[in-house]
């Protein structure tokens, strides 16, 4: 029996880095994409979401799951559907360490900032932002800039959510340098990347909303499949409060989801007749993903969630705050550059688009408290406080 299912990911078949590396025995017995994964667990900037928003900004309670924590969930979904369908694991792992590093602080919030800081010189998109940051950014390698990715993981992060007609301007400064195919389909393994970090998210998402206070029960239960769901555990549990029940719930809700990955995903492979990589890229759909019914339950539940959580008056406040704080660093760096460290200020470009896009650099790599730190060092407050 292979390792692989013959439609997986194979590192003894990468396309290689851009950077021909000359290897000897001292860094162990790895192989491709077992390094990238390793690369971006030593990577400064994985280290750096510990620090960043998932739902809550900046949250005060040590319970709640930053970017970090978020990251290390879809590793454990991916891992175990990519194992589950003969996928390459390390690959998808990597994928899913990975996909939010772009990420700048506060969340959205902050990439909104930022969005209209480049409006007019491309505008800023965190998806590319993963990968400028992993291809030019990161500096540990003493020869050239980046962590020198193999060709199958910056694939998977471009293209994650299917092919990509339009790309930004970082995804084409990234595709001009390694052509990552960006209208052919990626490989089984970022799509199934792509589809734990929405189940991670659908589902952890609702345990800290309610430890928030700003998600009930009750609001929950108005989903007819959550409530479904919910007598189920209940008739399990009889004899156990509700209150120890959430938990449950969130898993079962999980373990429903996997599973719907795991049916439907196989079906697709033996409808399409896939038996390779090429077949994958070929097949001009999503192979790894929900079942309709799944994907219509699944995008209620989102629905839900904008309604009631995303979009609560105490999370939109919070979000304004952090728009306006990175907002408010972008004009003040602009103005005085000086502020900025001396490493950043040094190698400021004198022309635009490069001038604004190395300061969005500079803030995108920010982490909440950082940045919460910057503005009150420059502006003594914070916004609409003073």
């Amino acid at each position: 029996m292979t390792r692989w299912q013959s439609y997986a990911s194979d590192p003894a078949s990468s396309r290689a880095r851009l950077y021909d590396e000359q290897r000897d025995s001292t860094r162990g017995p790895r192989d491709d994409f077992q390094r990238d994964r390793d690369r971006i667990i030593h990577s400064i900037s994985f280290r750096r979401l510990r620090h960043k928003t998932q739902v809550f900004v900046a949250p005060d309670g040590d319970h709640y799951r930053v970017r970090l924590t978020h990251s290390l969930e879809v590793a454990q979904i991916g891992r175990t559907l990519a194992r589950a369908l003969g996928l390459n694991e390390d690959l998808t792992e990597a994928l899913c360490l990975a996909h939010d590093i772009g990420h700048p602080p506060f969340g959205h919030a902050g990439e909104d900032a930022l969005q209209d800081a480049l409006a007019d010189h491309g505008g800023f998109d965190h998806n590319a932002q993963t990968i400028r940051t992993l291809t030019r950014l990161e500096t540990p390698y003493p020869r050239w800039n980046g962590l020198n990715l193999t060709w199958e993981m910056l694939e998977g992060l471009a293209k994650h959510n299917g092919p990509v007609e339009q790309p930004t301007w970082a995804l084409a400064e990234a595709n001009a340098a390694m052509n990552l195919d960006l209208l052919s389909w990626p490989s089984l393994e970022a799509q199934i990347a792509a589809i734990a970090d929405d189940i991670a998210y659908d589902n952890h998402d609702i345990d800290d909303g309610m430890r928030a206070g700003l998600l009930t029960l009750e609001q929950l239960l108005e989903l007819p499949f959550i409530a479904e769901r919910w007598q189920v555990i209940q008739g399990r549990y009889a004899d156990v409060s509700p209150e120890r029940l959430l938990p449950e719930l969130i898993r079962d809700q999980i373990g429903l989801m996997v599973n719907d990955v795991l049916q439907t995903t196989r079906a697709r492979i033996e409808r399409l007749g896939v038996q390779s990589v090429n077949d994958v890229r070929e097949a001009k759909q999503m192979i790894g993903g929900f079942s309709d019914a799944m994907a219509e339950k699944e995008r209620a539940l989102k629905r839900f969630m904008y309604d009631n959580l995303y979009n609560h008056p105490e999370q939109m406040a919070a979000a304004e705050e952090g728009k306006m704080m990175v907002a408010d660093l972008v004009t003040a760096y602009r103005e005085q550059p000086e502020l900025m460290p001396a490493d950043w200020a040094s190698v400021l470009p004198e022309e635009e688009p490069a001038r604004i896009r190395h300061i969005a650099d500079f803030l995108a790599g920010m982490t909440d408290r950082y940045a919460r730190n910057r503005h009150m060092e420059i502006f003594g407050d914070l916004p609409g406080r003073r």
